[in-house]
């Protein structure tokens, strides 16, 4: 039986917090190029010190999922991403 494979594509914002940055509200988007546009403008939004676009690909009904792909970053943002 094949497994149902879905690819997410979000945009996640950073915020200046007391340690360094911290994850905002992630926006799922419908392909790589709106991931890359809406971190672009969630990175220069008031508040924001950054965003990563980056994509994910597993089985939703398992939660099983491949490492993020990172698109593109803005601004500041941690040098580890792994924890996408």
């Amino acid at each position: 039986m094949r497994v149902a494979e879905v690819t997410y594509f979000v945009a996640l914002p950073f915020l200046a917090a007391d340690d360094g940055v911290a994850a905002g509200e992630p926006t799922e988007c419908f392909n790589p190029g709106a991931a890359v546009a809406r971190a672009e403008v969630l990175s220069r939004k008031a508040g924001h010190v950054g965003a990563v676009a980056f994509s994910r690909t597993g089985d939703p009904a398992t939660g099983e999922f491949s490492d993020a792909v990172v698109l593109k970053t803005f601004g500041d943002v941690p040098d580890d991403l792994g924890a996408l």
